[in-house]
């Protein structure tokens, strides 16, 4: 009886219907269904994680990671402590003034020093770590393995990035407890120290990005390095040279200017220079102008100088005779009755831009291009190019 109930459906069931019943193998998507957001970002982490856990054990595998670290600390205190002896050696001298404004003096000193000599290294270490991440994928013939795993371009380039950026910034760490010592000197605010390593952070991470797309766009590691060095010398020396060059053309002729070149050159070229973003931060430490604060002043659209003060302003009221202020007779009894309400408050900081925020935020956004372009070209879909051909092909059809 089972049997020809069974038969009887299947003659009744249509012969489309048929086709439709999925078989007792799971059930594979249709070419429209997407995953969702959330899907999404769950393989994303996923492929990140395995990329950067595999790149990390290579790293870090070994005594060189640590030797290196070791290093790399030793050298960093021995510099800050010969910058010490010198300027202790320029404070004894009788120069220098009182104990409490030398010890500021030689803060700052040693303060701008290690955050120099980091930018520096920085500068040259966050894209000579990325500069073969990709390249060295295709010399070993292993970027079409890595593709074709369920592990997304984003995942993979992304996983490149941060593997090889979190040493570097377990080296920016790492230095943090020597700089503290600057605050036993005085001169340098815990705002300032977080400023310095913010800046140190984002432009490793700028320069690392830009070295993986360099490393993505090349196919030998000795191309992508070379690439790499002169996008970091471009962006330190180079555009302090555009600065001068063009404030020099744009002076000339009596201010007229060279063609083209005039007023004041454009300021997303200084942005893209870290260390005058780590000059406007040392500039904060100042209480004067000069130092720190002229060489920002190429970063900014005004003369860094101190805090304006306010005009005299005459006093009409009357008063006693002899008193200052008084009609006829000025500050300290001077003729004139012009008295400065800030003339006895002695000028505190600089009257500055806020330039290294705007560094950082382009630093940023660059990091974002240069990831995005990374993608693209280790991608061999380009699957972000626009399908024009095939809605012509289903129009057709």
């Amino acid at each position: 009886m089972h049997e020809e109930m069974t038969e009887a459906t299947l003659e009744a069931t249509p012969h489309t219907a048929l086709e439709a019943t999925p078989g007792p193998g799971p059930a594979m998507p249709s070419h429209d269904q997407r995953p969702s957001p959330l899907t999404a970002v769950r393989h994303t982490a996923g492929g990140i994680g395995a990329v950067g856990v595999k790149e990390l054990r290579g790293r870090m595998r070994g005594r060189r990671a640590f030797v290196i670290l070791t290093i790399y600390l030793v050298l960093l205190g021995g510099f800050a402590w010969m910058v010490e002896l010198i300027m202790e050696r320029t404070y004894s001298s009788g120069f220098g003034g009182s104990a409490a404004f030398a010890s500021a003096q030689i803060g700052q000193v040693i303060f701008a020093s290690l955050l120099m000599l980091e930018t520096l290294q920085v500068a040259f270490l966050a894209p000579a770590a990325t500069a073969g991440s990709i390249s060295l994928e295709r010399e070993k013939q292993t970027l079409e393995l890595l593709v074709v795993t369920p592990i997304s371009s984003l995942a993979i380039v992304l996983g490149k990035l941060l593997s090889a950026l979190v040493y570097v910034w377990l080296l920016i760490a790492a230095s943090i407890p020597l700089t503290a010592v600057v605050f036993v000197y005085g001169g340098v605010g815990p705002e300032d120290v977080v400023r310095g390593y913010v800046v140190l952070i984002v432009t490793a991470l700028g320069f690392g990005a830009f070295g993986l797309f360099a490393s993505s766009l090349v196919k030998r590691t000795q191309a992508a390095t070379a690439i790499s060095v002169f996008g970091v010398l471009f962006a330190s020396i180079g555009t302090i040279f555009l600065l001068i060059f063009w404030q020099a053309m744009a002076t000339s002729d009596d201010g007229r200017g060279v063609g083209a070149i005039r007023g004041s050159p454009p300021m997303v070229i200084a942005y893209l220079n870290p260390f005058l973003a780590q000059a406007d931060v040392l500039c904060g430490t100042e209480t004067s102008s000069g130092g720190w604060c002229s060489v920002a002043g190429l970063a900014g659209d005004r003369t860094i100088s101190q805090p304006a003060q306010p005009e005299p302003v005459r006093l009409d009221a009357v008063a006693a005779p002899g008193v200052p202020g008084a009609p006829g007779v000025g500050v300290g009894g001077a003729p004139g009755g012009f008295v400065n309400p800030a003339a006895d408050i002695p000028p505190f900081g600089v009257a500055r831009d806020t330039f290294w925020t705007k560094s950082v935020v382009t630093w940023l956004i660059l990091s974002v291009v240069f990831l995005l372009g990374s993608v693209q070209f280790v991608s061999p879909t380009r699957r972000w190019r626009l399908r024009r051909g095939r809605r012509v092909e289903e129009g057709v059809a």
